[in-house]
């Protein structure tokens, strides 16, 4: 992808001073707007970077600005829950500049940072105050924190959540980075009732650490080098036996529990059960789960490796089920990158490479790819990736909707078209993607962040603009 010519940025720049002026009223008119309410041809409305109204084309009002895009789809710009920036600390990682213009690119709008892998760790005020520092004009989107339950500070949290953190993340097993700490039963029991305290949710690894040992060491003199080795290291069983644990722990302080990356489909049927209990319990799977799968990956191919791991086809399949019947809640990336020598590409090995994917360029078009196979609708990918994580996030009064009073943050979608992902299109700090020569479905054309345009026609118009979510 080259760089654009000094007439094509001149026109670049006209279009995002027009587009860009929250004084006057346009429309972004559609015959395909995905709304809560269904897809229909629609003008949305927008002023003073709100979105007043939507509307029938044939209701324009006459001094409206028009934006017309035909039969492109706009959707309300994604929200990301599930994302690891880095910084302050790691920003030679991923950073709140180039993460948030990988964001914008995949069409998200808003993102959650996770509490761990930046230096310091976000589990007091303190961290959460150098968090903010660091974002200080750096943000092509707009962004909030979670906060972390650790080993010892049970007494933080409730601080943490006056001074805006969103909710909170612990893990049942060692996270695989020093500066943040897994929780055993004594810790999690102490910090559970200041996090129901709080009313926001607790976002859980949920892996045991007793099942995943056990396999490992059975697995002496295998080759971690093979795919096979690495997924029998991290069995559903440490997943299965962790929610039932912690479905058992929230039915004893009522507090709201969030699954984060769901990769075992055998827990889906302990937690439709909780949900018909009436448990405050939400649950979150990933793109990588519900695309790839473990028969597939070659050998070597770290690039791949996540925690939980991708898993079996037929297990992808149950997942896109529990989507479907809804036990699934949300998709959200765990855009979890690193620099290229962590992954050992090398040499291959599983067993000690760096565990994540990074995927916030090209989420929306690897979900809508399996989802339209699947015969889903845009409807369902704009709660699954934008109202679904809001509402975690507690901000769907403002993201992931299009509807009256809610920020105008737009993504303008061609659900038809298709492209081959190259590392030009991941715009995130280092280019390492399972996804890189695969033929995707779907095209972020445009994002527009409170109607102004963050992402347009493969270029980062103006300044950045993005700021912390502070209800």
């Amino acid at each position: 992808m080259g760089k654009a010519s000094p007439t094509m940025r001149s026109q670049r720049e006209k279009l995002f001073s027009a587009m860009s002026d929250n004084a006057s009223l346009r429309a972004f008119l559609s015959q395909r707007v995905v709304t809560p309410a269904g897809i229909r041809a629609a003008a949305v409305l927008v002023e003073g970077g709100r979105i007043r109204d939507v509307v029938s084309p044939s209701r324009l009002p006459p001094a409206a600005e028009i934006r017309d895009f035909g039969s492109v789809a706009i959707l309300p710009g994604l929200v990301d829950s599930h994302v690891h920036i880095n910084e302050p600390g790691r920003t030679e990682w991923e950073g709140f500049h180039t993460a948030t213009r990988a964001a914008a690119a995949g069409g998200y709008t808003f993102l959650v940072d996770m509490p761990l892998n930046c230096l310091p760790a976000t589990t007091d005020v303190a961290a959460l105050e150098a968090k903010r520092e660091a974002a200080r004009g750096e943000c092509r989107v707009d962004w909030a924190a979670w906060g972390g339950v650790v080993a010892h500070n049970q007494q933080e949290i409730e601080a943490l959540a006056a001074a805006g953190a969103r909710g909170f993340k612990c893990f049942l097993i060692h996270p695989g980075i020093d500066g943040f700490t897994m929780v055993n039963e004594q810790q999690l029991r102490a910090a559970l009732p200041h996090v129901a305290r709080t009313g926001l949710p607790l976002l859980v690894h949920a892996e045991l650490a007793g099942p995943v040992e056990a396999a490992t060491a059975q697995l002496a003199g295998s080759d971690w080098a093979e795919y096979s080795t690495y997924l029998q290291s991290r069995p559903e069983e440490a997943e299965l036996l962790a929610i039932r644990w912690l479905l058992s722990l929230c039915r004893e302080y009522r507090f709201r529990l969030h699954i984060v990356h769901l990769s075992a489909s055998q827990a889906l049927v302990d937690l439709r059960a909780a949900r018909s209990e009436g448990l405050p319990v939400s649950v979150e799977t990933c793109p990588h789960y519900l695309h790839l799968a473990a028969e597939a990956i070659p050998r070597g191919a770290t690039q791949c490796k996540c925690a939980p791991p991708i898993r079996s086809r037929e297990n992808c399949d149950a997942l896109w089920q529990g989507l479907r019947d809804g036990v699934i809640d949300l998709v959200a990336t765990d855009h979890s990158p690193c620099p290229p020598a962590m992954k050992l590409l090398d040499r291959g090995d599983f067993r000690a490479a760096w565990g994540g994917i990074a995927s916030l360029s090209v989420a929306l078009s690897i979900l809508w790819t399996e989802a339209s196979r699947r015969q889903f609708s845009l409807v369902e990918i704009a709660r699954w990736m934008g109202s679904a994580p809001a509402a975690l996030a507690g901000c769907h009064d403002q993201k992931g909707r299009i509807a009256a009073g809610c920020d105008a943050d737009l993504v303008i979608f061609d659900p038809e078209a298709e492209f081959v992902v190259t590392k030009e299109q991941l715009h995130y700090r280092h280019p390492i993607s399972p996804y890189l020569g695969e033929k995707l479905r779907g095209v972020v054309k445009a994002t527009y962040l409170r109607g102004t345009p963050v992402f347009l026609e493969g270029d980062f118009p103006g300044p950045p603009i993005g700021r912390e979510y502070r209800p």
